[in-house]
């Protein structure tokens, strides 16, 4: 069986892929950022039957010494490793810089000079920008809103100018709005479901009128996996997205409605973004991904929005999970 590294494994979705892998019986590398406590991130969560059946590398991805020895024994190579947060991204752009795109060079240029035989690239539905037409597919413009959307644009074509000049095996998988147990709360549904849970005496919200394709966390990993598995993605950049959109508002009452909340909602003004920064609309086109490796999400529509809602409640309820979350003051 093929040995496969994930970078970012100890983050929200790559904890989820590294589960994945290892139950489909794949030989896994997890490559985590290193740190004084030996600590692997969400990693440290998972079921013993898990954690003890693959390999956990604590390193940087800013660090090509550390990349190329965490790379050189594998065959593919799933990049998630980023920094994500948007907010985060107004204060501190030069580490978006290193981390997004230099870290990317450094994993393609590895994966050259070891002769990987695929590299699959995680993008974000952040470098469309607000829709200019829907649903959203491949070839609409990219528009950097945002210092982490411009770093991720600048990832991208980094990742596929290996591809076309070198002839590097890369796939660039561009997923849209994910949830699900895990995610932090710098994204909208943990902010949600966290401030409910905790008995919070409102819900602070940034805008409420933006939409989102929101796409449950267990059919963001299948499509990681079908895009891996694909001979007809090299090249190519696939959007991962539900093809339903639904706003931030509405999202928040649906929440609501499943926790038997009545919690008033308060537009906080810290949690605004710049007028030309915010995101609009997204809405995703998926043909493509369904016509190069038949993957189609699991959970669709209004009523998988609510069955992955209820999943994600469920998780932050139980008390070994929400105690992770501070919900009394604003975390970006």
């Amino acid at each position: 069986m093929k040995k496969i590294l994930v970078t970012g494994a100890d983050g929200f979705i790559g904890s989820h892929l590294v589960e994945l892998l290892v139950r489909k019986g794949y030989d896994v590398s997890a490559f985590c950022m290193y740190n004084s406590f030996g600590n692997t991130g969400w990693l440290d969560n998972l079921d013993n039957s898990i954690r003890e059946s693959f390999e956990c590398i604590l390193g940087d991805i800013r660090d090509p010494i550390s990349v190329n020895n965490a790379v050189k024994n594998c065959s593919e190579i799933y990049h998630l490793a980023a920094l994500i947060a948007i907010p985060y991204s107004y204060k501190s752009p030069t580490s978006y810089v290193e981390t997004n795109i230099n870290g990317t060079l450094n994993i393609i240029q590895a994966a050259r000079d070891f002769g990987i035989t695929k590299v699959v690239h995680t993008s974000t539905s952040e470098t469309y920008g607000t829709a200019q037409y829907v649903p959203i597919d491949e070839s609409h413009p990219l528009v950097g809103q945002s210092p982490y959307a411009a770093s991720k644009i600048g990832a991208d074509q980094m990742a596929l100018s290996y591809w076309r000049t070198f002839s590097t095996p890369i796939s660039v998988i561009r997923p849209f709005n994910t949830y699900g147990p895990r995610q932090s709360a710098r994204a909208v549904i943990p902010t949600i479901i966290s401030q409910i849970a905790k008995g919070e005496n409102s819900i602070k919200l940034g805008s409420l009128s933006p939409t989102r394709d929101f796409n449950y966390v267990e059919d963001i990993c299948s499509a990681f996996h079908a895009v891996g598995e694909s001979s007809f993605s090299i090249g190519k950049v696939i959007n991962a997205a539900s093809n339903f959109e639904i706003s931030i508002g509405d999202t928040a009452d649906l929440v609501k409605e499943l926790m038997n909340s009545d919690l008033q909602i308060i537009n906080e003004e810290e949690r605004l973004r710049p007028p030309k920064s915010e995101v609009n609309r997204l809405f995703g086109d998926n043909k493509l991904i369904f016509k190069l490796t038949n993957w189609k999400p699991k959970y669709i529509g209004i009523d998988g929005f609510k069955k992955g809602l209820k999943k994600t409640i469920n998780w932050f309820l139980d008390n070994d999970n929400i105690k992770n979350y501070k919900t009394n003051k604003y975390v970006i």
